[in-house]
């Protein structure tokens, strides 16, 4: 199978839909990959990297879309990218469709086999949103101590105080994966 894996192109999103260990996996299994050139670069993943493992480095996400079976992203296809799906393509990323019906309906259109990362099930559990909702625990107490600063508007107040000054209190709301993982990151 010829899998690619094109630059994300949503505001504010760094992330790759594969990293240089999973393209090395991939090759390893007969697959051939396609990476946009720069699709790494945010996340700190130079083209050579992914070419040390077997990658073809490609000029534009056109090249991505137009040449692999399956395109493997991290967040919801943007319109110009649902647009170069096709009918006998598989698309794997968080789509996160119930709030996008015009996602939904340009995915309807291209004919594409979507799936949505976080709708994967497995013995009861959800293995691939389980760690995005680890990352998203632990950033939020970093976040949190961000807006704490004086300077962001908070009060000064530190996470794990000072010698004679009390800590700030954590207030955790839910104790699920993220909920779990900021408390351990809290304490």
């Amino acid at each position: 199978m010829r899998i690619g894996v094109p630059s994300e192109i949503k505001v504010h999103e760094y992330r790759v839909g594969l990293v240089p260990a999973g393209v090395r996996e991939l090759t390893g299994a007969g697959h051939e990959v396609l990476i946009q050139s720069g699709a790494g670069l945010g996340i700190g993943f130079p083209d050579a990297a992914y070419q040390a493992v077997g990658a073809r480095i490609v000029p534009g996400a056109a090249e991505v879309f137009a040449g692999a079976d399956m395109v493997v992203k991290v967040k919801e296809p943007q319109p110009a990218e649902c647009a170069m799906l096709r009918r006998d393509q598989v698309l794997f990323t968080y789509l996160h469709l119930a709030p996008d019906p015009s996602q939904a309906r340009a995915l309807l259109k291209s004919g594409a086999t979507a799936i949505a990362y976080e709708t994967v099930t497995h013995n009861g559990g959800l293995p691939l949103l389980t760690p995005m909702s680890e990352v998203a625990g632990r950033m939020s107490v970093q976040v949190g101590a961000t807006c704490l600063q004086k300077a962001n508007g908070g009060s000064g107040v530190l996470l794990g105080g000072v010698p004679g000054v009390l800590p700030a209190k954590v207030v955790i709301l839910g104790g699920g994966v993220a909920g779990t993982h900021a408390a351990q990151m809290a304490v």
